[in-house]
C-alpha cells in the first residue's frame, strides 16, 4: 500500500463532543497518529444516551483511527507529559472556551515555544474573541441562532432544529481543512501556523446561499432555495419517494414517466420559476399521479432520468448496494461489543483506501502506557491507576 497523505504527523487531539473529534478523525483518515488526550472521566460523549452497551454510539461514530490517553492537566506531572507529547507533535487541536487554553498551559504561545512548527487549532463556540465569547456553542443552538431552524419547514412552521448534528460535521470538515492547508503551508515556510474556526462560522459557511443580501433588498426577502413543493418527499402507494426535477430535462422525463406529458406543454410550468409560482395547481397532480405505484416501483421506472430515492431507514443503508460496492462500511473488532460495522473514511486517493492502525475508536486511556510510557515519563500515579483500575 502507497504510503498515506498525512503519514508521520502527529495530532494531540483536546476535543471532545461531535465536532473537534470528527475533524481529529478526518485527519486519522488521511494516515495521521491522532492521540486522543482526555481527563480522567473521559470525552463527555463517552456517555451520551446510547442502546450500546456501556458504550455511546455518537462517540464510537466520530473518534475512529485514534489512541487515547489519560492526563489530568491541572496536575503538574501530566502537565509536563503533556508538553513532552507537544514536542515531537505537528498539531495540536484543542476546543476550549477562550482562556482555558491559557489556564492549562496549552495556549498557542506556550506551546509553540515547546514546538517551533506547531500547527495549533482552536475550535470554538463563536470565535475566539468578541462580546460573544465565551458563550457555550453546540451545534442546534448555533442553527437556531444562525438561522438554520427558521429555515426548515415552509412559512407558517415551527421553527425545526435539524438533527444530526450537520453544523458539527461541517464545522469538522473545517478544521481538517484548515489544519491540512497549514501543513502545506509550514511545508513551504517551515513556519508555525495558528487556525481558528468556530461553530458559528461552519452555521455561516454551509448558508452561503442564503447569506447574501443585496443593496436596496429590504428585510423578509424571500431565501428559500428550494425550487418549489415540486422536488420533495411525496407519498406514494407503498412508502415514500424523495424527487428532484427541476431543470427542463428532468422534468420532461417526470412528466412523460408518470403520465403527465401534457403538463411538459402546459405554460404555467414552463421553467423552474413559473413550476413553483403555480405549485398548488402542480403539486396535487403529481401526487395524484404518483400513488399509481409503490416507492421501489418508481425508484425503478425513473431509473437515472429523474432524480430520486426510496425514502429508507439508516438500518437499509448498511445493507445498500452502492454503500457495499464503494467499501463504505467496515467491520471493527470491540472490546466489549465484539465487532460493529461503521463508516470508514470518505475520501480515497488513486481508488484505494489507506490501511489504518487503528480504525475502531479506542477505550478511555487505552494507549497510555503505550504513549506516555513509564518511569520518569508516565502521568501521575493517581491519574494513571484510576485508568486501570
Amino acid at each position: 500500500m502507497a504510503q498515506q497523505i498525512l503519514d508521520g504527523i502527529q495530532v494531540l487531539d483536546f476535543t471532545t463532543y461531535i465536532a473537534g473529534p470528527y475533524g481529529a478523525s478526518l485527519l486519522g483518515d488521511l494516515g495521521a497518529d491522532v492521540i486522543k488526550i482526555e481527563a480522567p472521566e473521559g470525552d463527555p460523549m463517552r456517555y451520551y444516551p446510547s442502546t450500546l452497551p456501556g458504550e455511546s454510539r455518537a462517540f464510537i461514530g466520530v473518534n475512529r483511527n485514534k489512541r487515547s490517553i489519560v492526563l489530568d492537566l491541572k496536575q503538574p506531572a501530566d502537565r509536563e507529559a503533556c508538553h513532552r507529547l507537544v514536542a515531537q507533535a505537528d498539531v495540536v487541536l484543542h476546543n476550549f472556551r477562550p482562556g482555558v487554553a491559557e489556564r492549562l498551559a496549552l495556549d498557542c504561545e506556550t506551546l509553540t515555544a515547546i514546538q517551533p512548527r506547531l500547527i495549533y487549532c482552536s475550535f470554538t463556540g463563536y470565535g475566539p474573541d468578541g462580546p460573544q465569547a465565551q458563550r457555550p456553542g453546540f451545534d442546534q443552538v448555533l442553527q437556531c441562532r444562525t438561522g438554520i431552524a427558521k429555515a426548515q419547514g415552509y412559512p407558517g412552521d415551527e421553527p425545526r432544529v435539524v438533527w444530526g448534528s450537520a453544523v458539527d460535521f461541517y464545522g469538522a470538515s473545517l478544521i481538517a481543512t484548515g489544519i491540512c492547508a497549514a501543513l502545506f503551508q509550514r511545508e513551504r515556510t517551515g513556519l508555525p501556523q495558528r487556525v481558528d474556526t468556530s461553530l458559528l462560522q461552519a452555521a455561516l459557511a454551509m448558508q452561503a446561499g442564503r447569506m447574501v443580501w443585496s443593496e436596496g433588498e429590504g428585510p423578509g426577502v424571500d431565501r428559500d432555495l428550494r425550487g418549489g413543493a415540486l422536488s420533495g418527499i411525496h407519498p406514494t402507494r407503498e412508502g415514500y419517494v424523495y424527487l428532484q426535477a427541476q431543470t427542463q430535462p428532468f422534468w420532461e422525463a417526470l412528466c412523460e414517466l408518470t403520465g403527465l406529458a401534457h403538463l411538459a406543454r402546459d405554460p404555467r410550468f414552463a421553467d423552474m420559476r413559473l413550476r413553483k409560482a403555480n405549485e398548488a395547481e402542480l403539486v396535487p397532480q403529481l401526487r395524484a399521479a404518483l400513488l399509481q405505484h409503490g416507492a421501489r416501483e418508481w425508484e425503478a421506472i425513473f431509473g437515472t432520468r429523474v432524480p430520486c430515492t426510496v425514502v429508507r431507514g439508516i438500518e437499509e443503508v448498511f445493507d445498500d448496494e452502492q454503500v457495499a460496492h464503494q467499501g463504505l462500511l467496515a467491520t471493527h473488532a470491540h472490546p466489549t461489543l465484539g465487532s460493529y460495522r461503521a463508516v470508514v473514511e470518505p475520501i480515497r486517493f488513486n481508488g484505494e483506501r489507506g490501511v489504518k492502525r487503528e480504525a475502531r475508536a479506542p477505550m478511555l486511556g487505552e494507549h497510555t502506557v503505550q504513549v506516555v510510557g513509564g518511569g520518569a515519563s508516565a502521568p501521575d500515579a493517581g491519574a494513571l491507576r484510576r485508568l486501570l483500575d
